[in-house]
């Protein structure tokens, strides 16, 4: 059985977290009713003895366990880490695994990477070692980090180059969070493409996701809960509902918006944790969907969305779930994947559903979706027999696609208004070790990127028959 370790880097990845953590343990207590520590829990959690510390207990043996999240929370200030030590988990974390300080980075990717990073790299790494050597076979890293922040996109990218540096053998797949138009953290756009270059350069997979679509997504929710059908009630087994909150307390600000994001996470380790027919290892992601090294930005898509609200609706029919996730509605990112082109796509469906369903939906939408010329088989798929909670099946779509370009654009596009006027540079000049350079080394990474794609988009159309590789003649 294989580990993984996840990595929450400030306040929205520790919070995201926080969420992942709270529903995986739903969903195992869902499936495994006795409570015994088994190899599907063993992937994310390890198990304590009772006699050295306190946690989540589970009964093996007849013996009293505890279990302990494989996670490193880093924060550089208090509030969010120790709110979560105060919270229904904070016996699922071990406080040596746990960095803060309470100054918090002000918003400044310098001072996240360049101030943060020197001061904390030790400690940074101990704590991933000690994390590692507790794995018996570690396969994956997951960083949970925004890029609109100082620590998150800061510190978030350093951590994301320790990593590659201490264990280059172990796949990393991150999770980014990125800040909309009217974000209120002015030099997000400088934080942002600062971020973007790191992980281009050093991750393996990098799973996008735009805080608009998660606002445009909790709008949809929230209209087909205030649309007065007849029978929609709050339903008590829906993944949102997390520790003492959901039904028991008043929901904070971004709380729905983190569940999406950790019911991202659900799916894509529903293989790492559970049986299935057909399960997909975390590392294939990287190998079937990346075909060049810096084009490693894949596009989420969840279906349906109605497992991320509380409120009970009609179950769609499954191959309108797999309509769905190819539909702009269901995109994590504002984008429209049909308008653009596949280098390759991954289908990861959870719950009671056949091979045969997969191939036939597959070969039912292929011809509307635009694959590259070289990878028109370019499918990775992944089937997981347990199912969300309180729902019969779910779909995560995961498409390297030409889409990410316009978002990738519109980055640029914020940056370079504020770098013309050389406005807020100061802040980030007078971190020691930060030069100018940094900002346009940064923009031509993204630059880079961005051509890149746009040969890609070139292609599309002109598609060229095979040729033949041996003519025989007479």
């Amino acid at each position: 059985m294989t580990q993984s370790v996840v990595v929450q880097v400030g306040q929205c990845g520790n919070q995201v977290g926080c969420r992942f953590w709270d529903l995986a343990l739903r969903e195992h207590a869902h499936v495994n009713k006795k409570g015994i520590y088994d190899e599907a829990l063993s992937s994310f959690f390890r198990n304590v003895d009772s006699r050295k510390s306190s946690g989540r207990a589970c009964d093996v043996g007849g013996r009293i366990q505890h279990l302990k999240a494989r996670a490193v929370l880093v924060d550089m200030e208090e509030g969010v880490v120790n709110e979560i030590l105060q919270g229904p988990l904070r016996e699922v974390f071990d406080s040596t695994q746990l960095l803060t300080d309470v100054s918090g980075s002000g918003n400044n990717w310098a001072v996240g990477h360049m101030t943060y990073g020197s001061a904390y790299r030790d400690q940074i790494v101990d704590k991933l070692r000690k994390t590692a050597e507790q794995c018996d076979c570690l396969q994956c890293f997951f960083l949970i980090h925004s890029m609109g922040g100082g620590t998150g996109s800061g510190l978030g990218t350093r951590v994301l180059s320790l990593l590659e540096e201490e264990f280059p053998e172990v796949c990393r797949i991150v999770t980014s969070v990125y800040p909309s138009v009217e974000d209120d953290v002015v030099t997000s756009p400088y934080n942002s493409v600062l971020a973007m270059r790191e992980l281009t350069e050093h991750a393996d997979c990098v799973l996008p996701v735009e805080n608009q679509s998660l606002v445009d997504i909790m709008n949809k929710i929230r209209h087909m809960s205030h649309c007065g059908k007849a029978g929609s009630m709050i339903n008590r087994d829906s993944a949102i509902i997390s520790g003492q909150g959901g039904l028991n307390r008043a929901e904070k600000p971004f709380d729905a918006m983190n569940n999406i994001v950790a019911n991202l996470l659900l799916n894509i380790t529903s293989s790492a944790r559970f049986e299935g027919s057909l399960n997909m290892d975390l590392n294939e992601i990287a190998m079937n969907l990346v075909p060049f090294p810096r084009l490693h930005y894949l596009v989420p898509s969840l279906t349906p969305l109605y497992t991320l609200s509380d409120f009970s609706i009609p179950t769609r029919r499954l191959d309108q779930m797999f309509s769905d996730a190819f539909s702009k509605d269901h995109q994590l990112i504002q984008a429209d994947p049909k308008h653009s082109l596949y280098l390759a796509c991954a289908l990861m469906v959870r719950g009671h559903v056949q091979v045969s369903d997969l191939r036939r939906n597959i070969e039912r939408l292929k011809p509307s979706l635009p694959f590259v010329s070289w990878n028109q088989e370019g499918w990775k798929t992944g089937l997981c027999s347990v199912p969300p909670v309180g729902h019969s099946h779910s779909l995560l779509a995961l498409a390297n696609n030409t889409c990410v370009k316009p978002t990738f654009m519109e980055l640029k596009k914020r940056f370079t208004r504020l770098y013309r006027k050389k406005a807020h540079l100061h802040h980030y000049l007078h971190v020691d070790g930060m030069e100018k350079s940094c900002f346009t080394e940064a923009l031509a990474s993204l630059t880079s990127l961005i051509e890149e794609y746009h040969d890609l988009d070139c292609t599309k159309g002109k598609l060229s028959p095979d040729v033949p590789r041996l003519t025989i003649t007479r």
